[in-house]
């Protein structure tokens, strides 16, 4: 279970990192994604840099537990304001919030395993 986990986190990681890596070189899908949402283009950028934060306190929480809380808070974060986005601001199906609900769901587990 201890290997299953670590996967999991692992995969969080990676997932939450392109993501913030995708906003940082602010791709176009993404950029069209953002005028969508009425953000502004500042706010992608910090949001980008702040998934990239997560990545790391995800990775290098595995030797550090501490770390891996801190990235699952952060994430927690970052996916209550993508879930409200989605479904609230721009009032898109509920399915357009799934990855960042499977990103919450997963940040959960991560922190109740590194506590």
């Amino acid at each position: 279970m201890k290997t299953f986990g670590m996967i999991l986190q692992v995969v969080l990681a990676v997932y939450i990192g392109l993501g913030g890596l995708i906003k940082i070189l602010q791709l176009k899908f993404q950029v069209e994604h953002w005028k969508l949402y009425q953000y502004p283009m500042w706010f992608m950028t910090i949001t980008g840099i702040l998934e990239l934060i997560a990545l790391a306190a995800l990775i290098w929480g595995l030797w550090n537990r501490n770390l891996s809380i801190i990235g699952g808070l952060l994430i927690l974060v970052l996916m209550i304001g993508a879930i409200y986005t989605h479904i609230f601001r721009v009032q898109q199906p509920l399915t357009m919030a799934i990855p960042a609900s499977i990103c919450f769901i997963l940040a959960i587990f991560v922190m109740v395993r590194s506590i």
